[in-house]
This record gives structure tokens, C-alpha cells and sequence, in this order.
């Protein structure tokens, strides 16, 4: 199944399907027998990446789907 990603209002990201979480050094986070999680937005939890709820003492961020435009063309 490919990956979706949902942002969830004044919450997590949340993953879905096959994916693969890295930490700044390469090493791959293990998630056994989960299809899906959801990853820190807030900056708050006590579990990074992952969210433990901690958004909800106060964290806000609505987002709309909308067409992202492309990248500069690189600079030569």
C-alpha cells in the first residue's frame, strides 16, 4: 500500500501504509506490526518522533490541501 501522509488539524502527521522513519544519523526507526503512527507537529511530546498527545495543551495549526507550487529551477 503507498504511503499517506494526513495532517491532522492542530495535531500529528499521520502515516500510513509502507514507510520508512530515519533519525538524523541514518538509523531507522522499528515500528513491529504497525501500518500506521503519527509523528510530532507541536514540538512538545515526550516521545519524538512520535505524538503523545501533548498538542493538546494549546498547539494550533490548521491546514488546507492547495496546490504547491514547484521549485526554483537551481541556480547555476
Amino acid at each position: 500500500m503507498p504511503t499517506k501522509v494526513t495532517v491532522a488539524a492542530n495535531g500529528p502527521l499521520r502515516l500510513e501504509g509502507d514507510f520508512e522513519v530515519y533519525d538524523p544519523n541514518g538509523g531507522k526507526f522499528e515500528f513491529p506490526g504497525r501500518a500506521t503512527v503519527s509523528l510530532c507537529r507541536c514540538g512538545n511530546s515526550n516521545n519524538k518522533p512520535l505524538c503523545d498527545g501533548s498538542h493538546r495543551n494549546g498547539f494550533q495549526s490548521e491546514v488546507k490541501a492547495r496546490v504547491v507550487p514547484p521549485p526554483p529551477p537551481p541556480t547555476t
